[in-house]
């Protein structure tokens, strides 16, 4: 047996700050092995990014292969003398565990091996199938050297994914609220806008790039893109900064800068999004330069398998119908359902990156059964 709420304190004391991998792939790897899984970590590397060590650990040879995907990697802690307590000292106080991490999301790996600990201990290794985790170190970063290589690195062993359960806070205020079935696309737009720059008293003698970005940011965001879809929020466009770093008072400049983000549903691929909005700053014109990054398409895997069985295992616990629902920010679960069906859930994430960050005991508690309940319906005896 393994206890979560334990498991769980121990990987809060892992500094694992993307990308360190701080002690929570070892402890990981030792309880794992422990259970008969066999343990495989494997480091990937590219230019311009940090090293980032991954996890694969699986039992048995059989199929399905369910797979439990996570991240023990955290954000910074912030402001450290915000916290009421110590990051990393994973404290205990009036039945809540304080650290980060704590929702973030070792609670639910440690809740997984403790889940499968308990299964296994029951039913033995030769239950009809595998239970596999893959575990990186980059989901917080740039999700380069993280899980869309080790799926890469699976599937050249000749290995695959059957199911995936992705243990993502998924529930917004109360455990079993949420079942995530897909995420938005994410699209970060660059804009420079290019003029002349001149004497603020002689306004004709220069072209003031300013202005034309006001119009455009207006342009962009004066009318939604759309009005949402079957299991989607509308599309969001949210501008993020704006800049021009211009310190006198009687000069216009020659540039101007601004940022923004887009979040897009299923409606719209990321070319989509692009080709709307240079429609829409071409009908303002001038000279002007836009660069995009994209760091995830919108998907929707569509109410199946998977999520039929985890809302009967959510129910069972908590007496509750989770939604299924697509709301929240990417997660690797962008890069998982090119491999197989996969959904999301985990613990509560109202406190997920913030100060003192936290989960109670008793959430821990139970998703742990929820995974325990899930696993006997993903491997009927």
């Amino acid at each position: 047996m393994i206890d979560p709420v334990e498991l769980t304190r121990d990987l809060i004391r892992c500094p694992s700050v993307t990308p360190e991998e701080g002690g929570a792939l070892d402890l990981l790897q030792s309880k794992l092995e422990g259970l008969g899984f066999r343990v495989e970590r494997v480091t990937f590397s590219e230019d311009g990014t940090p090293d980032v060590e991954n996890l694969y650990a699986r039992l048995g040879t059989g199929s399905p292969n369910f797979c439990f995907a996570g991240h023990t990697d955290v954000v910074p802690v912030g402001d450290e003398a915000a916290w009421s307590s110590d990051p990393f000292a994973a404290e205990l106080r009036d039945e809540v565990l304080i650290g980060r991490g704590a929702a973030d999301m070792k609670g639910a790996i440690a809740c997984f091996v403790a889940a499968a600990a308990d299964f296994t201990g029951t039913r033995g290794t030769d239950f009809g199938g595998s239970i596999s985790l893959l575990i990186t170190g980059d989901e917080e970063g740039p999700s380069i050297n993280g899980t869309r290589k080790l799926l890469s690195w699976i599937e050249e062993k000749g290995e695959k994914l059957d199911l995936c359960l992705v243990g993502e806070p998924t529930n917004p205020n109360a455990l079993g609220e949420m079942i995530k079935i897909g995420r938005r696309g994410s699209l970060n737009g660059y804009l420079t806008v290019r003029g002349v720059q001149g004497h603020s008293a002689y306004p004709q003698l220069a072209d003031n790039p300013i202005h034309r970005l006001v119009r455009m940011l207006h342009a962009i965001t004066e009318e939604p893109m759309d009005q949402g879809s079957e299991h989607f929020q509308p599309t969001s466009l949210q501008v993020t900064t704006v800049d021009v770093g211009n310190p006198a008072t009687n000069v216009t400049p020659a540039e101007a800068f601004a940022r923004f983000n887009v979040r897009f549903n299923d409606l719209h691929s990321s070319d989509d999004v692009v080709a709307w909005v240079r429609e829409r700053l071409d009908r303002v014109g001038g000279d002007y330069r836009l660069e995009v990054t994209v760091s995830g398409e919108s998907f929707l895997c569509p109410p199946s398998a998977i999520a039929d069985t985890l809302a009967d295992a959510v129910e069972e616990v908590t007496g509750q119908r989770p939604e299924l629902g697509t709301t929240g920010g990417t997660s690797d679960a962008r890069f998982i359902k090119d491999h197989c069906p996969v959904c999301e859930f985990g613990l509560i994430s109202q406190t997920m990156h913030k100060v003192d960050e936290r989960t109670s005991l008793g959430e821990l508690r139970g998703l742990t059964a929820i995974y325990r309940a899930l696993l006997e319906r993903v491997f009927p005896a």
